[in-house]
């Protein structure tokens, strides 16, 4: 089978979304939907962001922002994909990273983005009054190293419910839920995370097409006990990475955790299809979708 790198504009217009009923829907929504048998999804809207090196700059439009969803709508995608987190006051915003980072006076501060408040969250980087100056932006390497969150198109920070509001609406969302790697998280305070995430969702998304997934396999599998109206896939960097978490290891475990927590796919880091290719004819015989993500597309 030859494979090939495409630009997401050569890729051609892809067919409606397909609707199906659904029963007990917790959210007040008429009907459910399933993925159409290809989507094309929008990692952190237009791009990814990486700083590489001090000398060089992140491209293009900042990710996780307003204008990098809406620059993605004027592409033939189905789908956004971005990170949401809860703040401190429990309000779901998109964000990243685990820690954010800004600089004064010379000084780097670094604080976790689930223990500040949502005017506190705002009030980094670019301000939506423009007669405000936010907190100066810095980002981590995968080195360590603090920089400067330098990008051509600058935006400031925003919530989901904006998102919601404010992002083209033939676009659908697929909320990646956030969660620290390295936190072991009690069911308590996943269901009162996940509840603040789902009130956004039930009261702006309207007819939008959504999709949840996690890295986290104990959220994946309340996201969907707490709904049945939209569809959640685990994700999974199927062993490239190894975790503490066993089910995080492989395409195998990742299967298993979708059939006992009645999820609908799986979004594995395409290098893990490719040295495991025999899991594929499982997740079909397992009736699951499959999604991935990775440099390698």
């Amino acid at each position: 089978m030859a494979l090939r790198t495409v630009l997401v504009s050569d890729v051609p217009s892809l067919p409606d979304s397909v609707y199906g009923l659904s029963e007990g829907l917790e959210l007040s929504k008429p009907t459910s939907f399933r993925l159409p048998g290809f989507s094309v999804i929008g990692h952190r809207g237009i791009g990814m962001n990486v700083l590489q090196s001090s000398d060089r700059r992140a491209r293009g439009v900042k990710e996780n922002s307003i204008l990098s969803f809406n620059s993605a709508a004027k592409y033939p995608i189905d789908f956004i994909e971005f990170d949401v987190q809860v703040t401190k006051d429990d309000c779901p915003v998109i964000f990243h990273d685990d820690f954010i980072y800004s600089e004064e006076n010379g000084i780097v501060n670094e604080s976790r983005v689930t223990d500040l408040s949502l005017s506190e969250f705002l009030l980094y980087g670019p301000q939506k009054e423009t007669e405000k100056i936010g907190k100066t932006l810095m980002r981590k390497s995968k080195e360590g190293k603090v920089l400067k969150w330098d990008v051509d198109l600058d935006d400031s920070l925003c919530t989901l419910q904006e998102a919601f509001e404010q992002v083209e609406q033939t676009l659908g969302f697929n909320i990646e839920l956030k969660f620290d790697d390295q936190t072991v998280y009690e069911r308590e305070f996943l269901v009162h995370i996940l509840r603040s995430v789902l009130q956004v969702v039930s009261n702006y998304a309207k007819d939008r097409p959504v999709i949840f997934s996690s890295f986290q396999p104990d959220a994946a599998k309340l996201v969907r006990e707490l709904q049945s109206t939209y569809p959640v896939f685990f994700l999974t960097d199927a062993g490239n990475e190894i975790h503490n978490d066993e089910r995080r290891n492989s395409l195998e475990e990742a299967i298993q955790v979708c059939l006992e927590g009645g999820l609908q796919g799986i979004v594995s880091e395409v290098k893990g299809v490719f040295r495991n290719p025999a899991a594929i004819s499982k997740i079909k015989e397992s009736n699951l979708s499959l999604l991935t993500y990775g440099k390698l597309k």
